[in-house]
């Protein structure tokens, strides 16, 4: 009887997932997916590595030469430096490691066996 339990649970476990994995293509995109893209893209492209490193050198330069500045605006300026400090490591990554499967190796491999 303890062999039939261990089977069963062995059985249901095994064939539970096929099920679950039948359903992962289905349905369309979101609704919101179409501006997160367009979001995505206008945050990562080179105008926005531009700004960000404009916006690194103005913001470092006020908090040097800036003298005395009130917890307000040194608040806004340190945000400003921040933000475009993300935005800039976001791109020197892509740049240093690249984005995606790299898939030309493959194809020149096909191109020759025919």
């Amino acid at each position: 009887m303890k062999k039939f339990c261990v089977l069963l649970v062995v059985v249901c476990l095994c064939g539970g997932p096929a099920i679950a994995f039948a359903a992962e293509g289905a349905g369309g995109a979101l609704p919101y997916e179409g501006w997160l893209t367009n979001l995505r893209a206008s945050v990562t492209g080179p105008v926005a590595f531009t700004i960000s490193m404009i916006g690194i050198v103005i913001a470092g330069g006020v908090l040097i030469f800036g003298g005395e500045l009130n917890a307000f605006f040194r608040t806004l300026i340190f945000i400003v430096l921040v933000m475009a400090l993300l935005v800039g490591a976001q791109n020197m990554m892509a740049t240093f490691f690249g984005r995606g499967a790299e898939l030309a190796l493959v194809k020149s491999i096909a191109a020759l066996r025919c």
